[in-house]
């Protein structure tokens, strides 16, 4: 690979989760380093502070297993994408900027946080959500159920829309029932990672 190093022997490394895609910390790299990762497959920096090699977790046993190493379009930014074992950061925090390093879905996770919010609010005069899980885990599956024959309706139809209406209210009530029943989207990620081949 070429590697652009600026006048110190460095190259910006910023380091992603192989799986979250969540940028974890930036390090830098001087040619060792890099070499060095290549080889034991455990990410190792230059330490600006202390002037040696560094590899990640060599004390907190926090190690970034190396997954993969790419150059950016000048050739003088790494994104190495790891594995990360523990937290990343020398805080104790999942990211060096204090997140928690999980799966993120999109909009599907901010629905995911909405249903949370709403069922722990239990204002049932004001969510449908909230009176919905008031009513129970049977109430919830039937109107899944409901919606999913709804769906399949509209799959056998010719209106578009219609069949988008109908599989968003399945899947919004899906997730309410995937909640009412102590689940959430990571876990049938890991169900359907567990069943790829």
């Amino acid at each position: 690979m070429d590697i652009k190093y600026d006048t110190n022997g460095l190259v910006p490394a910023i380091i992603q989760d192989a799986t979250t895609k969540n940028v974890l910390m930036l390090g830098y790299m001087n040619e060792e380093a890099y070499k060095k990762t290549l080889e034991t497959k455990q990410v190792t920096f230059f330490s600006r502070s202390k002037q040696r090699l560094w590899t990640k977790g060599e004390e907190s046993g926090n190690f970034l297993n190396l997954v993969s190493i790419k150059n950016d379009c000048d050739n003088d930014t790494l994104l190495v994408q790891v594995n990360p074992v523990g937290p990343t950061c020398h805080k104790g925090t999942d990211t060096c900027w204090a997140e928690e390093n999980k799966s993120n879905y999109g909009f599907f996770s901010t629905l995911e946080n909405v249903i949370t919010e709403r069922v722990a609010n239990k204002d049932t005069n004001k969510s449908y959500v909230a009176s919905l899980f008031e009513k129970g885990i049977n109430k919830i599956a039937q109107k899944v159920g409901e919606e999913a024959v709804e769906t399949v309706i509209e799959a056998m139809d010719n209106n578009d829309e219609l069949f988008l209406y109908e599989s968003s209210d399945l899947l919004f009530h899906y997730l309410m029932l995937l909640q009412a029943k102590g689940f959430t989207l990571k876990d049938i990620e890991a169900e359907l990672k567990g069943r790829h081949k």
